[in-house]
């Protein structure tokens, strides 16, 4: 539940046999995914297999399986029981370029940009209301919306989700279903 878009090339490695949805110029796969159940895969309780995500990037997920429940009827699966950080964003360059800009984008840094971005409104709000000052305001924070944007996503890189993971889940499965 990482929120990329499936744009890249994946696969899943199970067993030692790969697992996935064909794409255009991608690999070939032995099963269509339509008809692959993962209860017919033999999958045990701790045990592990290999979710890659754009094979340039080289994005490998180690998968392991938690816990294995009867189905319930009045219950959406998959579910997930936890998790650690946000998703990486989608083409960032991988892993390690990954966690370069994590590094680059730490706490500090970004206080210290959205107190440069803000400072302009925070010095405006302190003068008397005059018609030259009164829509300064909004073409500041206009003027830099998207680098707003940027800097709060990585301001919550650190901050998982399960109940949007788990509601990302069941609009897949409900699609699926469908």
């Amino acid at each position: 539940m990482l929120g990329w878009s499936d744009e890249h090339l994946n696969r899943f490695v199970i067993h030692g046999r790969e697992y996935g949805v064909w794409h255009d110029g991608g690999i070939g796969f032995r099963n269509d995914p339509r008809h692959v159940r993962l209860a017919n895969l033999g999958l045990r309780v701790r045990e592990r297999f290999l979710y890659e995500y754009d094979f340039t990037d080289g994005w490998q997920h180690d998968v392991r399986v938690e816990q294995i429940l009867p189905l319930d009827p009045r219950q959406h699966f998959p579910i997930c029981i936890g998790g650690r950080r946000a998703g990486p964003p989608e083409d960032c360059g991988g892993p390690w370029a990954f966690l370069e800009l994590r590094q680059h984008y730490s706490m500090f840094r970004i206080a210290d940009r959205l107190l440069e971005l803000l400072k302009p409104i925070w010095s405006e709000a302190g003068q008397e209301d005059d018609d030259e000052h009164d829509n300064h305001d909004g073409d500041a924070v206009d003027d830099h919306h998207e680098e707003l944007v940027h800097l709060l996503r990585w301001l919550k890189i650190d901050r998982f989700d399960r109940r949007a993971a788990n509601r990302r889940l069941a609009q897949l499965t409900m699609k699926r279903v469908a």
